[in-house]
């Protein structure tokens, strides 16, 4: 059995050469090429923890994927990292493990920031140039290098910490990129600014309050992907001009439009598939005024695509058989 370690998958590209796959990922979704079973969740509040296992195919590969992916939130003051996990690439073929990616969350989190950076590009203003980042995790990170690395014009980011310190780190953690990075705790002034926001938190109360958000702005929202998370007011997602998802009936069961849809103020028929846009199927944003929302749980088709993208890279696709790579 191949089994890739998470040092020799960092060794890859990945945010620029996933990036063609994960938004098929999407459009996968909305054309019927998708096959995508219901999550399995397993929460662990008495240790801040859950366990999410996805899984999938998409038609016409030659592999489908079976993920663990863990998040431990108490971890970082531990000095470890929150996320953690492994895919299973499985062939269609004849049922063989193709190779088991023991990325500990690596690749959860760089298709989870490209995933965000496709969705942003796709619906922020088309002068939008100051990008909010909400919270200072590994997510946060991740998603100022995927926007760094697919946006077509500069960009000015702001972090928002629960401390200065948080925060500064985050900008030390990116000094490489050369880019204007501010630090913040002030998050209502971070909203007020933003021509897009992104919210990557685990919290479990809202952090973003309707009146903060004017219009325009746009706002991708990475953290609520199981019950009881909710990083945005209720109130803004009501009265949001369009309304996107990665997937509906996960983002309406417990992503960040789940508290919005169990106090009856949207529906469904609000709800427009993100892969439909980017396919051209349905309209993104209609003007420049619209203030819009996109709500990303993780689907399975993003982790087929980065799994596929990583086996095509290395030469594996088509093996069955072998050692450590």
């Amino acid at each position: 059995m191949i089994v890739i370690d998470r040092e020799r998958l960092a060794e890859l590209p990945l945010l620029t050469l996933a990036a063609p796959a994960i938004r098929d990922a999407y459009i996968a979704v909305t054309d019927g090429r998708a096959n995508l079973p219901p999550v399995g969740y397993l929460p662990l509040p008495g240790r801040n923890a859950d366990c999410h296992i996805k899984y999938g195919y998409i038609e016409g590969d030659p592999i489908f994927v079976v993920k663990i992916a863990s998040g431990f939130y108490d971890n970082p003051a531990k000095g470890l990292p929150s996320s953690t996990g492994m895919m299973v690439a499985v062939s269609t073929e004849t049922g063989d493990v193709v190779a088991v990616l023991d990325d500990k969350g690596l690749l959860t989190d760089l298709r989870t920031g490209l995933g965000g950076a496709i969705a942003t590009t796709a619906l922020w203003r088309k002068d939008a140039g100051s990008i909010g980042i909400v919270g200072a995790g590994t997510q946060a990170r991740i998603q100022i290098r995927a926007l760094a690395s697919l946006s077509n014009r500069p960009l000015r980011f702001t972090v928002w910490g629960r401390s200065m310190e948080r925060a500064n780190a985050v900008l030390a953690d990116l000094a490489d990129l050369g880019l204007p990075i501010a630090a913040t705790t002030d998050l209502e002034a971070l909203c007020r600014q933003s021509d897009a926001i992104v919210t990557t938190t685990p919290s479990k109360k809202p952090l973003i309050r309707s009146a903060w958000i004017g219009p325009s702005t746009h706002i991708t929202a990475m953290g609520a992907d199981a019950p009881g998370k909710q990083e945005l007011e209720t109130a803004l997602v009501a009265r949001a001009d369009r309304l996107f998802v990665d997937l509906a009936e996960q983002c309406l069961d417990h992503g960040e439009f789940s508290a919005a849809a169990r106090a009856v103020v949207i529906q469904e028929e609000r709800c427009v598939a993100l892969g439909a846009v980017l396919s051209g199927a349905a309209e993104g944003r209609r003007s420049d005024n619209d203030i819009t929302i996109a709500d990303l749980t993780g689907i399975a088709t993003q982790d087929i695509a980065i799994a596929r993208t990583v086996l095509d890279e290395l030469g594996l696709l088509g093996r069955s058989q072998g050692t450590t790579a």
